[in-house]
């Protein structure tokens, strides 16, 4: 086995694998229900550093004590991709349910959660169970439904985030809804409208026209819109919900909102369910959206809308020319406008407004989720459980004829020089530190599959550090005054390390090794070379030295943050998610 992340097993511990893959299950809802278990075992191990014992089964003490979980480990991952068959309470041979693990699991934590966090928490871990059962059921019997590579990758989270309780947990979705609404169910729907009084209307734009202007052009037929009025586009789950709202129904009762209906051909959701896209559209967009989607409610922050318009000013006072100059391949995908409405009492966020994003992407363009990219798709049964990136490398692989590991690490290599060293150039060199993990991270492939460049894409993640003030400043008068972007730099440091360190490039490395693309030990070492080199000392970011060096990384608990209740986009940067310590494999010898 690996050596374990949040911990070792012994050397000795048996490699303990079943003979089929329980993801491949032919039954979609065994499948999923398999997923959910792997994904809790995997958040208990990484927020508790439980490790297998030497006869290769990951035990946790459950029911204060009286009773131990026992699941025999497939693959245990240096980087925390873990894979487990199923799990049973010793002794007995029927195995534990999600929901019931996710119970026991619960009651076992650290934070003492009370009888309503472990409900909710159960209820959420069935939620997505159903849902992945679906999305499994679904993918089993459909091909894929559309040629663009952008969004064939943006509809592969089929499983969701690895290492969270809940990763296809959607609250408030009917099945009618989901069906439409989920990028891995092919949804696709007609954006619903109103029109905004403009003494109401709020908007920014940095493109050189209107936000209005460019979103009439969406609508399509200016003639939909009363006198004095601009074009608002909406979710439609969203505009269901909105009108349910006092104060949103008050405003449409006063003829200050004109509900406007769906118009339009269909958007598609992306891999964030609330941002949509249209293939040959020069938009795609970021819609409010009240559901709760694994840990939060996916409605704009006003300060998110300023902040996305506000990079895209800073990049083009002469910031982006440099950054090109320095890495021509990589790029910020822009948001460089906001529409909305302007009533305070409907508080922040108001469900209202929406973020106009740019679509630079080529039908033929293979710009790839990275998320998207390395997820498992068991559209068994089968023998192997494969991924895009494992097809991408199979294919270098026979072209070349050397081995699919020597390839792998090749591919490696060329993509931390692509895609990683980057943002360590914008966080060193500009003081900008991205929330750069796996879903908001793209990859450029060529044709052959090699990373030919990248690109960063969400108007939250953005981190300005607190030391680099006076320099971002006199690039742009003003910074940071709406955003509400400067960071404190330690603070800065413990975000940077673990979306870029621990969820991107650690979780890369996890994926390749656990469905067998390459040894995870042979990328550590990779790693170490690229971060103790030349080119990531002369960006300046402090991040390298950090990874090389810290024994302990501060890292997300997802399954911790369930339990408390969070959601991830409220409040101060420091205090929104929790956070523990996990033993680094970067440092570890």
């Amino acid at each position: 086995m690996s050596t374990a992340l949040t911990g070792a097993p012994p050397a000795d511990a048996p490699h303990r694998v079943t003979d089929s893959d329980p993801l491949l299950h032919p039954d979609p809802a065994a499948a999923a229900e398999h997923a959910a278990v792997e994904s809790l075992l995997r958040c208990w191990a990484r927020e508790t550093g439980a490790a297998p014992g030497a006869d290769g089964l990951l035990r946790i003490p459950v029911l204060g004590g009286a009773a131990r979980l026992a699941a025999p480990v497939r693959y245990w991952s240096a980087c925390g991709w873990h894979r487990f068959d199923p799990a049973t309470l010793e002794g007995e041979a029927t195995p534990v349910d999600a929901v019931t693990l996710a119970a026991l699991v619960a009651g076992a934590a650290a934070t003492r959660p009370d009888s309503g966090q472990i409900a909710d928490l159960a209820a959420r871990v069935a939620d997505s169970v159903v849902r992945t059962a679906d999305v499994l059921a679904h993918r089993r019997r459909v091909a894929e439904a559309v040629d663009w590579p952008f969004l064939q990758a943006e509809q592969a989270l089929l499983l969701g985030h690895p290492l969270h309780p809940t990763p296809k947990s959607r609250d408030g979705l009917g099945p009618a809804q989901s069906a439409a609404y989920s990028p891995e169910l092919h949804g696709a729907f007609r954006l619903h409208w109103y029109a905004v009084d403009r003494d109401l209307l709020a908007a920014d734009s940095a493109t050189g026209r209107p936000a209005e202007e460019l979103t009439a052009e969406l609508l399509g037929d200016e003639r939909l819109l009363p006198p004095g009025t601009a074009a608002l586009p909406l979710h439609p789950w969203q505009a269901r919900e909105l009108a349910l709202r006092p104060e949103v129904a008050g405003l449409l009762a006063d003829g200050l909102l004109h509900d406007l209906g769906a118009h339009g051909g269909l958007w598609h959701p992306t891999s964030s369910v609330r941002t949509v896209c249209r293939p040959g559209a020069p938009w795609m967009l970021k819609l409010s959206l009240g559901l709760r989607i694994t840990n939060s409610r996916r409605e704009n922050l006003r300060k998110e809308l300023h902040r996305g318009v506000e990079v895209h000013r800073l990049l083009e006072s002469g910031l982006g020319a440099e950054w090109r100059a320095a890495h021509p391949g990589f790029d910020i995908v822009r948001d460089p406008a906001w529409i909305g409405v302007d009533l305070p009492a409907l508080g922040d966020p108001n469900g209202l407004d929406t973020v106009l994003r740019s679509q630079p992407f080529g039908p033929a363009e293979r710009v790839l989720c990275v998320a998207g990219l390395v997820a498992e798709r068991p559209l068994g049964p089968g023998g192997t459980l494969p991924s895009r990136l494992g097809d991408v490398l199979r294919g270098l692989a026979a072209c070349s004829g050397r081995p699919v590991q020597a390839v792998a690490a090749e591919w490696f290599l060329r993509y931390l020089d692509t895609v990683v060293l980057p943002v360590l150039w914008l966080d060193g060199r500009a003081g900008i530190a991205l929330e750069a993990h796996q879903q908001n991270s793209l990859v450029l492939l060529d044709e052959d599959g090699w990373p030919a460049g990248g690109r960063y894409r969400d108007n939250q993640g953005y981190y300005y550090r607190a030391s680099h003030a006076g320099k971002l400043a006199a690039r742009l008068p003003g910074i940071g005054t709406h955003s509400d972007t400067f960071v404190d730099d330690g603070v800065v440091d413990q975000r940077f390390a673990y979306y870029l360190g621990i969820n991107h490039v650690l979780g890369l490395i996890g994926a390749m090794g656990s469905q067998g693309l390459a040894e995870e030990d042979v990328l550590l070492a990779a790693l170490r070379r690229f971060l103790a080199g030349e080119r990531a000392a002369a960006t300046g970011s402090g991040l390298p030295r950090l990874l090389l060096d810290e024994p302990v990384l501060r890292c997300k608990a997802n399954l911790l943050t369930r339990l408390n209740g969070m959601d991830e986009l409220v409040g101060p940067v420091a205090t929104q998610s929790v956070y523990v310590g996990i033993r680094n494999p970067v440092a570890s010898r």
